[in-house]
């Protein structure tokens, strides 16, 4: 599997439908398969930023960049990871687990005021001013019970997206 020009084989894909939690069916993996072997355009067995950089709706993504420092020198097992948490068959928590990791640039397992202020920046743009930015960040954080100068671990954050009304169960896929 490390070289992208090689087939999979069975043991191959059950492998990685373990590895994402079975997010995906196997003609499904086998299909990311194939968009991984285009995306590796020198065969290396990894995908690089500028390589996934390529795919215009990643590009045009406002976290993009974000992205790119989960995404750099990933290999196809790693890529499939990645894509599941935009699978429908993913939980929630697995899903906000993700959110996080967008949120925590230096990755050291809490997210700071900071932090959330500059994805919302990126995900707002010219829609909000600054001071817009700080008035809801504000709010939602003291509504949750925190303050601009907490840092939030996973928990945290869980605890928060709850308090907005996102139920935070986790789905059991039935198969």
């Amino acid at each position: 599997m490390g070289n992208t020009s090689s087939m999979l084989t069975q043991y191959d894909i059950e492998e990685v439908q373990e590895h994402c939690n079975h997010a995906f069916s196997q003609q499904e993996i086998v299909s990311l398969y194939h968009r991984f072997c285009q995306l590796d355009r020198n065969g290396s067995g990894f995908i690089s930023g500028d390589e996934f950089l390529s795919v215009p709706e990643f590009a045009v993504n406002p976290l993009s960049q974000r992205l790119l420092r989960m995404l750099d020198g990933m290999n196809f097992k790693e890529f499939v990871a990645f894509l599941s948490a935009f699978s429908s068959r993913t939980s929630l928590q697995q899903k906000i687990e993700f959110i996080f990791k967008v949120y925590d640039l230096d990755c050291n397992g809490k997210v700071a005021f900071n932090d959330i202020l500059s994805v919302l920046g990126d995900l707002t743009g010219s829609f909000m001013t600054e001071q817009q930015r700080l008035t809801v960040l504000t709010h939602v954080l003291e509504e949750a019970g925190y303050k601009e100068d907490s840092f939030l671990t996973l928990s945290d954050f869980m605890k928060i997206l709850g308090s907005c009304g996102l139920k935070m169960e986790v789905e059991v896929p039935i198969d």
